[in-house]
């Protein structure tokens, strides 16, 4: 700590210079941490995907119901525990552009297959009393300044009739875990039967099956399936995972290009930052000799230049990935991914920014610890 003066005195020579490098590490950091949050909000689903659980949609896909009978049939197969049923419904609100997930669900089976979304017990009882009642995500009631007891019409898609819905705010679920998605809105199916047009009775969008033996999970869906084959219905079993992924895969190409252009523009930035910071050193390489000259050794003086380009790199690197993380926890997709920023996340953008500052200073560092006084000081 005795050299902190002579180090933050170095930095203080050109502080135009020194500002504008720390600015680079930050929107370096920025936009690593962005493109992190994103690429977390694409592979949500099969992070948190459980490995009880199967997904049981048409053979066809998501477009094709299926017959609610399948759901004592599926019940009855040898290794399931659980079973139940939900139905999308994409209704929208104010304007199409506000997207978020819309489930049709029988409460009591939801909530058993699904723990991990805690409510607490009296909003979920006043949910239940009211058929009209959804329950909402913390962060999609943040998003639209929702709270319980608000009403909220929803215009039903055209398989719907188009014509619009009215809900309750009875409830507000959290996850249990950070990347939880906390952006779905949960109706009841008493309500969505009473209003869908009558085609839709007696049918549902997909069965979530819990097996009792995860290891056993690819014999239960197998088996499901094997039950509807050569059936007007036929079905198409996967595991939640799988399930999520397949949805991650329909918009791997966006992925890749977010990923790719911001990549280029992130290692652009490292490089030009670096390159920076390895001119300055070499600005003060008679200065340094100056030290050497007084009796400093040769590792104090590649110490000095390392602790320097660190000290930029740190500061700049969290001031970066601090912005990031604000803003990973808004919508910043406009409720089409659930993006945040992990621990592992931010860990990573540290060794990023201490690493591109230990090799940028590292090379000049060497240079200037290798080079003799008498020819550092001939340059004066």
């Amino acid at each position: 700590m005795k050299f902190l003066p002579l180090l933050l005195a170095n930095l203080r020579r050109k502080k135009v210079r020194t500002a504008l490098t720390i600015g680079s590490f930050m929107v370096a950091m920025f936009l690593f941490g962005l493109l992190a949050a994103v690429r977390a909000g694409f592979r949500q689903g099969v992070e948190v995907a459980g490995a009880d659980r199967l997904v049981v949609i048409g053979r066809t896909g998501l477009i094709q119901p299926l017959p609610i009978p399948y759901m004592q049939r599926i019940r009855r197969l040898a290794g399931v525990k659980d079973v139940a049923h939900s139905t999308w419904f994409g209704g929208i609100y104010q304007d199409p552009k506000n997207f978020f997930p819309q489930f049709v669900i029988v409460p009591e089976d939801w909530q058993r297959l699904y723990p991990e979304y805690r409510v607490a017990d009296g909003e979920w009882r006043d949910f239940l009393a009211d058929r009209q009642g959804i329950v909402i995500g913390q962060k999609l009631a943040q998003r639209f300044g929702w709270k319980i007891g608000d009403h909220v019409p929803l215009k039903a898609p055209g398989y719907l009739g188009g014509t619009s819905w009215d809900f309750n705010v009875r409830a507000i679920y959290r996850g249990t875990r950070p990347q939880d998605d906390e952006g779905q809105l949960w109706l009841q199916h008493r309500y969505f039967y009473e209003k869908a047009p009558r085609y839709w009775q007696g049918m549902v969008g997909w069965y979530i099956v819990r097996v009792s033996d995860p290891g056993q999970a690819l014999t239960v869906l197998k088996a499901i399936d094997k039950e509807f084959a050569n059936s007007a219905s036929e079905t198409r079993t996967q595991t939640e995972s799988a399930f999520a992924a397949s949805f991650m895969k329909q918009m791997g190409n966006i992925e890749f290009l977010i990923l790719a252009i911001g990549s280029i523009v992130f290692f652009t930035l490292l490089l030009v930052t670096g390159n920076t910071m390895a001119i300055a050193v070499r600005e003060r390489t008679a200065e340094l000799a100056v030290l050497k000259a007084i009796g400093y050794s040769d590792r104090f003086v590649l110490a000095l230049v390392l602790a320097e380009s660190l000290l930029i790199a740190a500061i700049g690197g969290a001031i970066g990935l601090w912005f990031a993380r604000g803003m990973a926890a808004r919508d910043i997709t406009s409720g089409i991914l659930p993006t945040y920023l992990s621990g592992a996340a931010l860990a990573a953008g540290a060794a990023v920014a201490l690493g591109t500052g230990f090799l940028a200073g590292l090379l000049p560092g060497v240079s200037a610890m290798r080079l003799q006084v008498v020819d550092a000081l001939r340059r004066v």
